[in-house]
């Protein structure tokens, strides 16, 4: 029997980011005691679940004006290659095409080999560019 998907237009909750990030092996990378914080001030998400259980999410950060990040793109394992990450990408892409102005920016990191799923998106390498990223890991008190 083939799974019904439903996708939902909206942020995941803190249980149901904790538990797609646990699912999909990031949890030694997000601090999940500011990541309510963080959720509250996505710009749009998007969850897909399979009955109860939700089973993928994305969304979009940034500043809403000029600058749009696509964000916790996940796909628990045994749902993926079923189209889920593609529900994702298409309803957070279909937003910032209706709400994003003119000349805005709309970027992603790609982990290495999935970077042809997002080219279908017109998300490629550019001339010039390189994507950098640094992370915070230890907080130095003075």
């Amino acid at each position: 029997m083939k799974t019904e998907y439903t996708v939902n237009s909206r942020v995941p909750t803190l249980a149901e980011y904790i538990e797609l990030c646990h699912a999909v092996g990031w949890s030694e990378y997000i601090n999940f005691e500011v990541a309510e914080q963080s959720l509250s001030q996505s710009i749009a998400g998007v969850v897909v679940q399979d009955k109860d259980d939700i089973v993928g999410m994305g969304r979009i950060v940034g500043d809403g004006s000029i600058y749009f990040y696509i964000q916790d793109i996940a796909v628990k394992p045994e749902h993926q290659n079923q189209g889920v990450g593609r529900m994702i990408m298409t309803t957070l892409v279909q937003y910032v095409k209706s709400n994003a102005p003119e000349k805005a920016f709309v970027g992603l990191f790609a982990s290495a080999g999935k970077e042809a799923f997002y080219n279908q998106y017109g998300f490629h390498n550019h001339a010039g560019m390189t994507g950098m990223f640094g992370v915070i890991h230890k907080r130095e008190l003075k």
